[in-house]
C-alpha cells in the first residue's frame, strides 16, 4: 500500500466528495483538497503538488478536460476517473486524456483504495469489461486507419456503417446483424444500402470483397 500520497478529489456531488475523501483519510493518503470542478480540480492540483488526482468525468467544466489539463501541467501526477457514466465515449476521452484509471461510482472503499494504490504503484485501474472494450475499439481504430489509406471509398462509410460491413464479413445474416448490434433489421438493410451506393458495388460479396482487399 501507497502511504501518505497527496490526492486531491474533484466532484460536484457533496456527499460523493466527501465519502471518497473519508475513505482515502482512513485509508492513510493525503487528502489536500476536494473541490466541485474542472478549473479548480487543475489549480489544487498544481498548488499542493499532489500525486493523484481522483475526477469525476461530468462535474462542471468538463474531468476529461481537466485530466487534459493536469497531465499537461503536472504529468507526474497520477489520474483517476470516479464516474457514474460507462459510456464508451467517456471512457475513450478519459483514456486520451492520459487518465490511468477509470472507475464506476458504486465501488466499495477498499475496492476504491486498492485500484488508487495500483495506479500509484504505476499500475492502470479498470474494469475487466472497460479493458475489454478498449481492446476491440482501439483494434477497430486501427483496422480502419489501414482500410482508409488503402481504399478511399471506405472512408466514405459512417462508424456504424463499417461497423455493419465487417459483421457482414464474419458472415452474419441480417437478423443477426441487427441482434448483435441491438438496432432493427430495417436498419441495418438501411446501413447496407448505403454501404453498397458508397462502395459502388451491386452486392454485399462484392463489398465484403472490397473490404477484404489488401487486408
Amino acid at each position: 500500500m501507497v502511504n501518505g500520497s497527496s490526492v486531491v478529489v474533484a466532484d460536484d456531488h457533496p456527499p460523493t466528495r466527501e465519502l471518497v475523501a473519508r475513505a482515502l483519510t482512513d485509508a492513510g493518503f493525503d487528502v489536500r483538497a476536494t473541490v466541485r470542478d474542472a478549473p479548480s480540480a487543475v489549480e489544487a492540483v498544481v498548488e499542493h503538488d499532489a500525486a493523484l488526482a481522483v475526477l469525476d468525468v461530468r462535474m462542471p467544466g468538463s474531468g476529461i478536460r481537466a485530466a487534459r489539463e493536469i497531465v499537461r501541467q503536472r504529468p507526474e501526477t497520477a489520474v483517476v476517473m470516479l464516474t457514474v457514466s460507462s459510456d464508451d465515449d467517456d471512457l475513450f476521452a478519459a483514456i486520451g486524456a492520459g487518465a490511468l484509471g477509470y472507475l464506476v461510482k458504486g465501488v466499495s472503499s477498499a475496492e476504491l483504495v486498492e485500484s488508487l494504490n495500483r495506479v500509484l504503484a504505476g499500475e492502470t485501474a479498470l474494469p475487466a469489461s472497460m479493458v475489454r472494450r478498449l481492446i476491440v475499439e482501439f483494434g477497430r481504430r486501427d483496422r480502419d486507419a489501414k482500410l482508409l489509406a488503402r481504399r478511399p471509398k471506405i472512408a466514405e462509410l459512417s462508424d456504424r456503417e463499417r461497423e455493419v460491413l465487417e459483421l457482414l464479413d464474419e458472415g452474419l445474416s441480417t437478423r443477426e446483424i441487427a441482434n448483435r448490434m441491438f438496432v432493427a433489421q430495417v436498419t441495418v438493410r438501411s446501413h447496407i444500402a448505403a454501404i453498397l451506393r458508397k462502395l459502388e458495388v451491386p452486392d454485399r460479396s462484392r463489398a465484403v470483397e472490397l473490404l477484404r482487399e489488401d487486408a
